[in-house]
């Protein structure tokens, strides 16, 4: 029902269950997160988690010393009251500065017939309007493939703009399995397996697993 990545907005009795789980720490950070009306995001289901939750996460802004602290949260399904995919590429341009934007923006218009979204630092600063893009920041990506066609040129696509920008992110295949899509090249390189990530494990696979995922043209 609730893929890795998405985002998602609680009902208030949602986050107010939340916010009591968390720890004393972090509490005054998840109500200002729910005041403010910002998502939190899908993560993988751990072993501790009911059929009838959902696992999220909050990530705040690198602090001074670049820092990054990550909120584990768990979430009653029906306490979920709105849930859409990461967002589109082209929906987060206007608010990137230069020069990622020209170059994010030649990549979209070249991504005729793929689907690609954002997450990461990127996504939560157009959500929130907080700083999390500093120099170190990558441009994380998702695409998604149906065809044997689309995987390649969305590959060719991604590798030739990553020498420009610094690009990272996941092939999602039909089957929902996820897969850094560098390590698919390389991969595919060495005829070794790729790390696969679903939304309650994560396993080693073999590439010729996941393309007979997809579709025939």
């Amino acid at each position: 029902m609730f893929s890795r990545h998405n985002l998602v907005w609680l009902s208030p009795r949602g986050w107010s269950d939340a916010v009591d789980a968390a720890a004393p720490e972090h509490r005054a950070v998840l109500q200002r997160w729910r005041d403010s009306d910002w998502p939190a995001i899908v993560r993988r289901r751990d072993a501790q988690t009911h059929d009838n939750e959902v696992c999220l996460g909050v990530a705040l802004p690198p602090d001074a010393d670049s820092r990054k602290v990550r909120i584990a949260l768990r979430a009653q399904a029906l306490e979920v009251t709105r849930s859409m995919p990461p967002l589109p590429l082209k929906s987060v341009l206007p608010a990137l500065a230069s020069p990622w934007c020209e170059e994010l923006t030649a990549l979209n218009n070249r991504a005729v017939g793929l689907v690609l979204r954002v997450y990461g630092s990127v996504a939560l600063q157009v959500l929130t309007g907080q700083s999390y893009v500093t120099p170190q920041s990558d441009v994380d990506l998702l695409f998604y493939p149906a065809t044997l066609q689309q995987l390649n040129a969305g590959l060719a696509l991604l590798a030739f703009h990553a020498t420009h920008l610094p690009l990272d992110g996941e092939i999602i295949f039909p089957s929902g399995q996820a897969v850094a899509w560098k390590e698919w090249l390389q991969a595919q390189a060495a005829g070794a397996h790729v790390l696969v990530k679903e939304q309650d494990a994560v396993h080693l696979s073999s590439p010729n697993a996941l393309l007979a995922t997809l579709r025939l043209p």
